[in-house]
């Protein structure tokens, strides 16, 4: 049976314009070091065929206006907020996919009240596990978020995956390695074909377009690896989406009203 086609749409609430390449690449992939080098804070929507809002899917949510102010991020608005500007109901969203758990994917939980977080579970046992204090780690996350996640699950609201799982038809999140343990990617069947939505497996584009690595990881071969992974999965090579590009916005449609701010991938 032929997948549904899905929209899919990616929103900037913030960025961090103040970044040297030296800070994003890793080894000799960072040269110029000094090369002024932008971050851009996304979070993306994927709207099921129908327009109906209670369907819409959510991948990551960024972070708060608190911890942009002790972090030195620029913070527009809520990232719940910019969604609803394209017409997400947040309350009713029914999956959201959480790539990984560093500070700037998962701090807007609270709004997303009737939500199943999916997660893979080894994301999970990483941060509540014994590596998780230590400083190079440990500097990548919020306590209050990690702590929240857990408590979700205790709730029952957290949909464990363990590699690859199709969230609905159309929309499937693959377990990848390299920057963190068990960070995921979003694949989803659109009009212009399969659409990669890579989070932080590729910060910029060029992490994959150059086979550039970026400078925060756990294990460089599994990187290598996700790169060509996200490579075949995608239709296009432009139809996989890095998760901080600033290029993002220009290289797809704006949307009417948001221009700046969201763009329609497909």
């Amino acid at each position: 049976m032929t997948a549904p086609a899905h929209e899919v749409y990616a929103v900037k609430f913030g960025q961090h314009p103040g970044g040297k390449r030296a800070q994003y690449f890793h080894g000799s992939a960072a040269e110029p070091l000094e090369k002024p080098t932008q971050l851009d804070y996304f979070v993306w929507l994927i709207r099921s065929p129908g327009q109906d809002p209670s369907r819409d899917i959510v991948v990551d949510v960024g972070f708060t206006a608190e911890t942009a102010a002790r972090r030195g991020r620029e913070h527009w608005q809520a990232p719940s907020r910019a969604l609803e500007g394209l017409g997400a109901d947040c309350s009713a969203v029914p999956y959201v996919i959480l790539s990984h758990f560093h500070y700037d994917h998962v701090g807007d939980v609270e709004a997303f009240t009737g939500a199943k977080f999916v997660v893979q579970a080894r994301e999970m046992a990483f941060w509540t596990g014994r590596h998780a204090a230590r400083h190079e780690f440990r500097r990548l996350v919020e306590r209050a978020d990690i702590e929240r996640l857990a408590g979700y699950a205790l709730d029952g609201r957290v949909l464990f995956v363990d590699g690859e799982h199709d969230v609905v038809p159309g929309v499937r999140v693959h377990h990848v390695g390299g920057h963190t343990a068990g960070l995921q990617i979003v694949s989803v069947a659109t009009a212009r074909g399969t659409v990669v939505l890579a989070a932080d497996a590729s910060h910029l584009y060029a992490n994959v377009e150059d086979d550039a690595p970026f400078g925060v990881l756990t294990d460089l071969p599994a990187m290598y690896d996700t790169f060509d992974r996200m490579r075949a999965l995608a239709a296009a090579p432009e139809l996989i989406v890095p998760g901080h590009d600033p290029e993002v916005l220009a290289r797809f449609d704006p949307v009417d009203g948001f221009e700046g701010r969201a763009v329609r991938i497909a």
